[in-house]
């Protein structure tokens, strides 16, 4: 996949201010401060598309970034981190429930943890919950470059271990904002999703 355009359509909280075309999208989750910004700026060789910061838990929307004008990848506001109060706990929980059971265009969901760590429960039941709501699932071991080659592979079947994904069918891909490292493996396996999809729409078109 090359990445020609890429663009902030818009920040919602709420399903009434997400984007009204229904492009295919992919959201990223994580926890605060794993790098879901650093990420997708990688992605889309864009240094400041997505908005990055030293203070976890700063972000509180969902942030859609329309991508070649043709699919959106959307940066969702990141978990676990200890400070934020309850009502902000709750408040997170429904835009989160929200999104992922009306949001009828999207696709797939990528979960990003910290490859020098072992996934935290939180990543545990992400991961879990994405599974069973059908999504193929796709992890991203972010960082890697913090490591070396054999230290990421021993961290790789860590989180492999924990969040039970035995089967090299299921996507775990060591990355790096840094230095580039997964960014076009990663690539192709969004835009495997993106011509699913289009077939799919395809073959219904076709049906009617």
């Amino acid at each position: 996949m090359i990445i020609k355009s890429a663009d902030i359509e818009t920040l919602a909280a709420w399903a009434e201010h997400y984007p009204q075309e229904l492009l295919p999208e992919i959201a990223f989750a994580g926890r605060s401060n794993v790098g879901k910004s650093s990420t997708i700026n990688c992605l889309t060789n864009r240094k400041n598309l997505a908005r990055t910061s030293g203070q976890p838990g700063k972000t509180q929307t969902l942030n859609f970034y329309k991508i070649n004008e043709e699919f959106r990848i959307v940066d969702l506001p990141g978990y676990g981190f200890a400070r934020v109060s309850k009502s902000s706990r709750k408040t997170w929980q429904k835009m989160m429930e929200m999104y992922f059971t009306q949001r009828v265009c999207l696709e797939e969901i990528v979960v990003i943890v910290d490859i020098r760590h072992k996934p935290s429960p939180e990543d545990q039941e992400m991961y879990k919950m994405v599974l069973e709501m059908g999504f193929r699932g796709i992890v991203v071991a972010n960082k890697a470059d913090k490591l070396s080659r054999s230290a990421q592979n021993k961290q790789m079947a860590v989180i492999r271990e924990t969040l039970m994904m035995p089967s090299e069918k299921d996507l775990l891909i060591p990355f790096s904002s840094e230095s580039g490292q997964g960014r076009e493996e990663l690539l192709a396996v969004i835009q495997l999703k993106l011509d699913e999809v289009y077939v799919e729409e395809e073959d219904e078109e076709s049906q009617e």
